[in-house]
């Protein structure tokens, strides 16, 4: 992803979702079009932040290389560069993994 040139805004970060698993736990192999899309992903580009009542910038709370969980239908889906990627805001994450 370093070689994009693409930059998100303000609060908006870039997240590129993690391969779901291909068999459930008991050994069933689930087809592609059976598939959830995974609600984790790891971040792979964030904006410089917002701004706040004083003009003052307020960095964002994740930064390049988080695991994080995210809503299901949370941010909207780009390809960049031949990648499938999801551009959403900061507040559409629930939380960071580990």
């Amino acid at each position: 992803m370093a070689s994009t040139n693409f930059r998100p805004l303000h609060d908006r970060v870039v997240v590129k979702r993690v391969e779901s698993e291909e068999k459930t736990k008991g050994g069933i192999i689930i087809p592609d079009t059976a598939k959830e899309k995974p609600a984790e992903g790891e971040i792979i580009a964030v904006g410089s932040g917002v701004r706040d009542d004083q003009g003052k910038l307020v960095p964002l709370d994740v930064k390049v290389g988080d695991r994080v969980l995210f809503g299901k239908w949370s941010g909207t889906e780009v390809k960049l560069d031949g990648v499938d990627l999801l551009i959403m805001k900061e507040a559409d994450i629930m939380g960071v993994i580990g």
